[in-house]
């Protein structure tokens, strides 16, 4: 039966080295109500030799590390080639050698169809297999994934990788992708405090780009990676629209936002990530002063047997330029967080200016070990509301 308890402390939050780092200031497990508190999250990385380094000294997780090809190894599509995807038609990728045998390393004919139908909607069919070198998208791309079509990984031995990169492009759209990290072939050494920057889908300075029903299952890192370019720290990923994203079984994140405006999350459900911290089902977490957390929209999500259902860490974001952060989710669903439903912290001031707000309405809470938790928060900063919560122990 739902019930309210305040102040509800698990011992296993005390052991976290997410908390354990800090002093623990408030936690607390809500039935139908109001709260007003204020943040917690995960990523870090600034430059693309990034790693979990602030795991490592207890601290939160890292963002997504650059591959062994970056972006901007591959020719960018020319501005001719650039036609809108509306009157363009379809091109098959098979037309570019793409054989989706299921044995056959596709990657660079797929690479070569994505660069050479840009402005067209590339069909992608059949049990394509890359290895971790990943694919470049363009300014323009538009991929869609027949039924019953992936790309899955080759064996491999590496903790970074991107299968899609979307960074620094504008106006991409991707269908129905079936994304597999192969985790199981991942040779790479499986470390829980470090290695989580092999990626289904990432983002880094893109804008206005729509990607609609992926899946994104056994990646080393995140589901879906968000940031800022590479190129540029200062630049966001802004106008990013993810709808019905499923991630399961990744190890660190279902997804993970570290720097963007307006970007929405409609109706994910992220389940089942485990293997490095912080194993949420989405970490909201800025890797500096640099980053940008504008309009972050996350409408009905759904988290499942996660460590933490959604996470939201500030402690990187204070610095010379004043911020405002707003980050909006709506109708949240946890089932079975072993750790928190729903946890925020990590922001302190020192003297500088971080304001906003940061709120949750109408969560569920179903069988976590907490409902939710707040830690180490400077109140000058954003205010965090919590209303109408249930949680069901």
């Amino acid at each position: 039966m739902p019930f309210i308890k305040n102040n509800l402390l698990s011992s296993e939050l005390n052991q976290n080295p997410i908390f354990t780092r800090r002093k623990f200031l408030t936690a607390l497990a809500a039935g139908t109500g109001t709260v007003a508190l204020a943040a917690c999250g995960g990523g870090s990385a600034d430059d693309l030799a990034a790693t979990d380094k602030r795991w490592r000294r207890g601290g939160a997780a890292t963002t997504s590390a650059a591959s062994s090809t970056s972006a901007s190894s591959t020719p960018v599509a020319s501005s001719t080639q650039a036609a809108a995807t509306s009157s363009a038609g379809t091109v098959d990728a098979s037309t570019f050698g793409v054989k989706a045998d299921g044995v056959t390393n596709d990657r660079a004919a797929l690479q070569k169809a994505i660069d050479g139908s840009v402005g067209k909607i590339l069909l992608i069919s059949g049990k394509v297999r890359i290895d971790s070198a990943g694919l470049d998208l363009r300014t323009n791309s538009h991929l869609r994934f027949a039924s019953g079509a992936s790309i899955k990984l080759l064996a491999h031995n590496t903790a970074s990788y991107q299968i899609l990169r979307l960074w620094d492009v504008n106006n991409v759209q991707i269908e129905n992708a079936y994304l597999d990290g192969s985790k199981e072939l991942n040779s790479a050494t499986n470390d829980p405090n470090d290695g989580g920057q092999g990626m289904g889908i990432s983002i880094a300075g893109a804008t206005n780009s729509t990607i609609t029903s992926p899946t994104t299952i056994n990646c080393w890192g995140d589901g879906i990676y968000i940031g800022s370019s590479y190129h540029s720290l200062t630049t966001p990923s802004n106008a990013i629209t993810i709808t019905k994203h499923v991630a399961d079984g990744c190890r660190r994140q279902g997804a993970t936002i570290t720097s963007g405006s307006n970007i929405t999350f409609d109706t994910p459900t992220w389940s089942n990530t485990q293997g490095t911290m912080p194993s949420a089902g989405l970490d909201i977490e800025p890797n500096d002063n640099n980053a940008v957390l504008s309009n972050i929209k996350v409408i009905s999500p759904t988290t499942n047997n996660c460590r933490y259902g959604i996470l939201v860490y500030l402690g990187a974001l204070p610095g010379p330029v004043a911020k405002a952060v707003t980050v909006d989710i709506t109708n949240h669903r946890d089932n079975a967080s072993y750790h928190v439903a729903y946890a925020v912290g990590g922001l302190q001031l020192n003297g500088y200016s971080v304001t906003g707000h940061i709120s949750s309405d109408n969560p569920v809470y179903m069988h976590s070990a907490l409902g939710f938790s707040k830690t180490d928060w400077d109140n000058a900063g954003p205010a965090v509301e919590v209303t109408n919560m249930t949680y069901t122990r």
